[in-house]
């Protein structure tokens, strides 16, 4: 276990299509944050931006994008990209930060101005990137790769569309209670059913939107935060960005290869499992000890199979978990209180900070309708492309 570190603010930027740049977005949420955490900007020892990458080129380098906007006050700066893990390694970044006793006072930020349609690599030949890759020798666009995981789930657990429907059906109750979702309005199963098919068998309203949006926390030190008089703080006890390990006998694109297990020998568990795991062995803590979760659906047959990495049920159970309500406001874990991605759209760098805003809102109990009854520990996950693993765990 590894100390404790303060969430003193959070802040969003609502999640839409607004038609300005990201580091519009970004200053915005990251001002809200400052106001949440009642902290000046010129008190900010260091900015830590999660990158957005256009053709080819990292986000201006965000982390110095949003100082400038912000003001130049000389704080530390850094930038990450780990394409959708790039929020949770900001975060970690700016932990370390803190625990090393070099700043303080982080800012995290992490801001999209995403293109309409679905995701896809910029211009040219590039051999030795799997994503490209993964596009040009295989076709497997986002929605090809989510129905590929549908219809994996359907020939091993036996679950059906209507389960995955039932995915949005919660979604959309929970993002309609939520200011910053980019869609409010709920749907039935039916709705679902009778939207186009993208990917067969999952419809335009299984998958997410691209979106633009931004997120921002003010973290600091326990000591930092006893003398700005907030006693009782948000917590982050543990950020997991593991990576895979060999070997790989499932593929999991982007990655198109797998490895060979004869001399090795077969681990256990898959790598989405794995970061869950260590996030638990992190913060000394079970599955069976969280109030929610908030997790990357990308589909809403991935928000199905992360129920099981999480551990919240045993393998080819999730369906059943979900039927059962346990996932719903109400349920013993709730999972995507905030409406999830459904609800959101991705905006990649900030999604992984939006999601522990969500938590930070839940266990403060400033969530209003959508609110977790007594909610004392969350966890997030999602997953990046090339290797990234993504999950942190907040307690209060």
């Amino acid at each position: 276990m590894t100390d404790d570190v303060a969430v003193l603010g959070a802040g969003m930027h609502p999640w839409g299509k607004w038609g300005r740049g990201f580091a519009e977005y970004g200053a915005s949420a990251a001002r809200a944050a400052l106001a949440d955490a009642g902290v000046r900007w010129r008190d900010v020892g260091s900015i830590v931006g999660a990158d957005t990458v256009r053709g080819g080129y990292p986000g201006h380098v965000a982390g110095a994008t949003f100082a400038k906007a912000l003001g130049w006050q000389g704080a530390r700066v850094a930038s990450v990209y780990a394409a959708c893990a790039s929020g949770a390694q900001a975060i970690g970044t700016a932990r370390a930060q803190i625990l090393a006793g070099l700043a303080d006072v982080v800012l995290v930020v992490g801001a999209d101005a995403a293109p309409k349609g679905f995701f896809r690599p910029a211009g040219g030949d590039r051999p030795d990137d799997p994503d490209w890759l993964r596009f040009r020798l295989l076709g497997a666009t986002n929605p090809a790769y989510f129905g590929l995981y549908a219809r994996r789930r359907m020939a091993l657990h036996g679950d059906t569309p209507e389960d995955f429907a039932l995915v949005k059906v919660k979604n959309s109750a929970m993002g309609a209670r939520n200011p910053y979702a980019r869609y409010r309005k709920r749907v039935d199963a039916e709705e679902v059913a009778a939207s186009p098919v993208v990917a067969d068998p999952l419809r335009l309203l299984d998958i997410c939107a691209t979106s633009d949006g931004g997120a921002a926390l003010v973290l600091a030190s326990m000591e930092f935060a006893r003398r700005h008089g907030v006693r009782r703080p948000v917590r982050i006890r543990a950020v997991s960005t593991v990576t895979p390990q060999f070997p790989v006998t499932v593929l999991d694109l982007p990655d198109i290869a797998t490895d060979s297990a004869a001399s090795v020998g077969l681990r256990d568990g898959t790598f989405r499992t794995s970061i869950a795991r260590a996030a638990y062995e992190e913060a000394g803590i079970g599955p069976e000890e969280l109030s929610l979760a908030e997790v990357y659906d990308l589909s809403t047959a991935l928000e199905l199979q992360w129920y099981e990495d999480l551990g919240l049920c045993g393998e080819g159970e999730a369906a059943k978990l979900l039927r059962s309500g346990a996932t719903a406001l109400g349920g013993r874990t709730p999972v995507n209180a905030s409406g999830g991605l459904a609800s959101f759209g991705e905006a990649v760098p900030a999604q992984a900070i939006a999601q522990v805003c969500e938590l930070t809102w839940q266990l403060r109990q400033e969530s209003g309708d959508r609110q977790v009854d007594g909610a004392r520990v969350g966890i997030t996950a999602n997953q990046g492309l090339f290797g990234h693993g993504s999950s942190v765990i907040a307690v209060r």
